[in-house]
């Protein structure tokens, strides 16, 4: 039999751990509402890469809310750099990408873009609240870091020259490691899609110039046409692929528009073709690109004419370092997530920059999105921004523990 002084102790304590456990359901909704409404906010105003000055301005304002230091040392045109931390400990980089795409939103939120043409198409603007959480959450715990994190809200994704303005601003430069994510409308909220070596592909580009000889549609023996010349160099370049990669490597390369002629009478001077290649390997991008040349000029020399070839490097893969693994297996632990192993995704990703520099991983966090990205129609669930809050933060704790022991 327990005596009235225990019993009146347990009545006491029952009523105080139920007070702090509706303190913390209380603050995990204000958390889960003020990053909605960071995130509602940036998806009514998109800007597009390398125009993000409102962005820029709104984000600061908001870090400015949670007493996190703004590191204007390290100068962007757009975009900041930011930091929670003190002494002279190790130093890891959050990152996340801020700009838009010319878009026509065909969602019918409530928040929509309010720019016509202009839309928040891949997310961004949902990996800029998580990375505002992120802060917030560091900042509480700020004392208790053994070292920096360095959170870097980076303009032009989508043109992949925003993480070359951040390199060149020189905030990489005492970086020990660096952590990103992003959105995958394929996996349901509370999966986190963790990938060793290449997660997602070298996005380049190419842009061939055939040229040949006008004359009149009427005879065509009088001149070189470009356009046959140029739809024989589409066919020949597909067995590339086919015949130079092998069958357990991957690439696609794909032909994406064609330019030519003015009149349906007269055979024009040039035809020209633009497209894309996506490798995840370096040795088959580069064997890619070799065939590639020899392809539009033999077949140009056959058709009596030449070719030219603009080859537009885009960012290398990203390729996630296997030392950061154990970061993300304990955290993602930690948090009770689920964890997947997804395939590699052939879009391209400026994030492969920083990995060039420092040791880094990517990540895929699941937003039971209905379309994939970049399509009008696109959103995420919104459930996944405090789960990728707490996610940031704890890869940017667990990262620093390591590397300070």
């Amino acid at each position: 039999m327990k005596s009235d002084l225990e019993q009146t102790r347990g009545q006491l304590v029952q009523p105080e751990e139920e007070k702090q456990q509706v303190e913390q359901s209380e603050q995990k909704q204000e958390f889960a509402a003020h990053l909605t409404a960071i995130r509602r906010h940036l998806h009514r105003n998109p800007e597009l890469s390398g125009e993000e000055k409102e962005t820029t301005a709104a984000i600061r304002g908001w870090l400015e809310e949670e007493g996190v230091r703004l590191a204007d040392e390290y100068k962007l045109r757009t975009g900041l750099v930011a930091e929670v931390g003190q002494g002279n400990g190790p130093v890891v980089a959050l990152r996340a990408d801020i700009d838009a795409l010319p878009i026509q939103e065909e969602t019918r939120l409530e928040f929509a873009s309010q720019i016509p043409g202009r839309m928040h198409a891949c997310g961004h603007d949902a990996h800029t609240a998580i990375l505002i959480g992120a802060a917030r959450l560091l900042k509480q715990r700020e004392s208790s870091l053994p070292g920096k994190v360095r959170l870097i809200f980076q303009p032009s994704e989508e043109k992949a020259t925003g993480a070359r303005q951040v390199i060149q601003s020189g905030a990489l430069a005492d970086v020990q490691a660096i952590f990103g994510l992003h959105n995958k409308p394929d996996l349901r909220v509370g999966t986190v899609g963790i990938r060793e070596g290449a997660l997602m592909a070298a996005a380049d580009g190419f842009v061939v110039k055939v040229q040949g000889v006008g004359t009149h549609a009427a005879v065509p023996e009088a001149g070189i046409d470009p356009i046959v010349v140029a739809a024989h160099i589409v066919t020949a370049l597909q067995a590339i692929v086919s015949r130079n990669v092998g069958a357990q490597e991957s690439a696609v390369l794909s032909v994406t528009k064609i330019n030519s002629g003015t009149a349906w009478n007269v055979i024009p001077e040039e035809a020209i073709l633009d497209g894309t290649v996506r490798t995840f390997d370096e040795k088959v991008r580069a064997r890619i690109r070799e065939r590639f040349n020899q392809v539009v000029a033999g077949v140009a020399a056959a058709y009596g004419t030449t070719a030219t070839v603009r080859w537009i490097q885009g960012p290398p893969a990203v390729v996630n370092d296997a030392s950061l693994e154990l970061d993300v297996e304990q955290v993602v632990s930690e948090l009770g997530l689920n964890r997947v192993r997804p395939l590699p995704s052939p879009a391209g990703e400026d994030f492969s920059f920083y990995q060039k520099e420092v040791p880094g991983l990517f990540l895929f966090l699941g937003t039971s999105g209905p379309h994939e990205w970049h399509h009008p129609g696109f959103d995420v669930d919104e459930q996944a921004l405090p789960i990728g809050a707490n996610l940031l933060a704890g890869l940017a704790e667990q990262a620093l523990k390591r590397l300070q022991a």
